[in-house]
């Protein structure tokens, strides 16, 4: 007798067939719920999640105008704000000190186009708004370097731009008064008037008689040196100087009025000076804006020529250098840290 295979039964081949569908849907809903996500999936994306494109404008107003020595959130606020635009205000504590007038002094006459002499430190409800607004600083040249300086004489402001045009520092300044003077000074060894190589080696002071014309050059020019700490100079007291011009200077000071009131270098507050010359390398570019021509119309023309003051009747004397007196480090500009000191008005 020959074997014949039995037919499975029709109704138990629908029972399996319906036990295969239900495992293979449930197996695809573990898959679905477990699987990894696709990045190329849409997802919910917050603000604060990827980076703003441009500025967000601030939302807060301000309630009250704030002055020198007031206190509170709405100072620290406008600080911030300040620093976001490279406006440097010193700490950013919620007290409206003379580091926050200084860079409130930059911004109206900068921004708001504020005359120089007419800046007040205040910030009212009306320069809130505009403040809190998106704030463009564009550089009036490109430089050959990477970084480079633009002084505009004309609003007493200074400003740092990075090699993409960004600003890095925006300050208050104060330039050359454009007017004659004759004074006694103290020349440190190494500076313009006491820097013979028989000066030098001696490394004595010079106290001497000196007139001149406080005038800040306008035009294209270079860094080419700087000084660490404290020096006295023909010009006066200079505050971790960088050079760009046969003495000239950009310095700290403690006085750095609303007007011109320098012998031709441009003063920058303490605070800003503690750090500027790590800002700038040897040879960067700087272009000084006067308001009347371009820069590049005068070149690189030197300051004017000072000479002895005729009425001085003290014969020139050398001082000796105190030997405990901290010493005064010289090197070519760099980003290195800089150190502080802390000395008298310039």
């Amino acid at each position: 007798m020959s074997y014949q295979p039995q037919r499975p039964n029709a109704r138990v081949l629908g029972v399996v067939a319906s036990i295969v569908i239900v495992l293979m849907a449930t197996v695809a809903v573990v898959v679905e719920r477990f699987a990894p996500a696709d990045d190329s999936a849409s997802a919910d994306v917050t603000p604060s999640s990827v980076p703003a494109t441009t500025p967000q404008r601030l939302t807060v107003p301000l309630t009250r105008t704030l002055a020198e020595g007031d206190e509170g959130e709405d100072v620290r606020m406008v600080q911030q704000r300040l620093a976001d635009l490279r406006f440097d205000p010193g700490p950013i504590d919620g007290v409206l000190g003379r580091g926050t007038v200084q860079a409130l002094w930059a911004f109206e006459k900068l921004i708001m186009k504020v005359p120089r002499e007419e800046a007040t430190g205040t910030v009212t409800p009306e320069m809130w708004e505009v403040m809190r607004d998106e704030v463009v600083i564009t550089p009036r040249r490109v430089a050959d370097t990477g970084r480079h300086v633009e002084v505009y004489l004309t609003e007493q402001v200074m400003v740092v731009f990075l090699a993409n045009g960004q600003p890095l520092l925006v300050t208050h300044i104060s330039s050359g008064t454009g007017q004659p003077w004759c004074e006694e000074v103290v020349i440190d060894p190494g500076e313009p008037g006491n820097n013979s190589p028989e000066q030098i080696a001696k490394g004595e002071q010079l106290k001497t008689g000196v007139c001149g014309v406080a005038t800040t050059t306008p035009g294209v020019f270079t860094f080419y040196n700087r000084r660490l700490g404290t020096r006295e100079t023909k010009l006066g007291t200079l505050y971790n100087p960088v050079y760009f011009n046969q003495g000239l200077a950009i310095h700290g000071a403690i006085l750095v009025p609303l007007k011109p009131a320098s012998k031709g270098c441009i003063r920058i507050p303490m605070s800003v000076a503690r750090y500027f010359p790590s800002l700038v390398e040897y040879r960067d570019r700087i272009y000084i804006f006067d308001g009347i021509k371009e820069p590049e119309e005068y070149g690189s023309p030197l300051p004017p020529a000072d000479r002895p003051d005729p009425n001085y009747t003290t014969v020139p004397t050398t001082v000796p250098v105190d030997p405990n007196a901290p010493t005064t480090t010289i090197v070519p500009v760099d980003p290195a840290t800089v150190t502080t000191t802390t000395v008298a008005g310039a």
